[in-house]
């Protein structure tokens, strides 16, 4: 069941956030009445981020071992490409 409190619980009722969130599911903040923050546990934070880490680690091996050209040298191939 979701769970929204005011963000003052967070200081005044630690331990009930607590053990919500030990329970994996995440507790929503409000601060006048809008949405201020989402707590939840480690576990279920690097659940949701790990992939996208994996990605980034990957897009940046691909980056690093890609070969890169300046525009004067992309621009000189095409012209010769196309003067023939």
């Amino acid at each position: 069941m979701i769970q929204i409190r005011p963000v003052s619980d967070l200081r005044n009722k630690f331990p009930e956030i607590e053990s919500a969130v030990g329970g994996g599911e995440p507790v929503y903040l409000t601060k006048n009445g809008y949405g201020a923050m989402v707590v939840m546990s480690l576990e279920k934070y690097a659940e949701l981020t790990d992939d996208t880490e994996l990605k980034l680690d990957e897009a940046d091996r691909a980056a690093a071992a890609d070969v890169r050209y300046t525009h004067e040298e992309v621009f000189s191939r095409l012209k010769a490409g196309v003067n023939g």
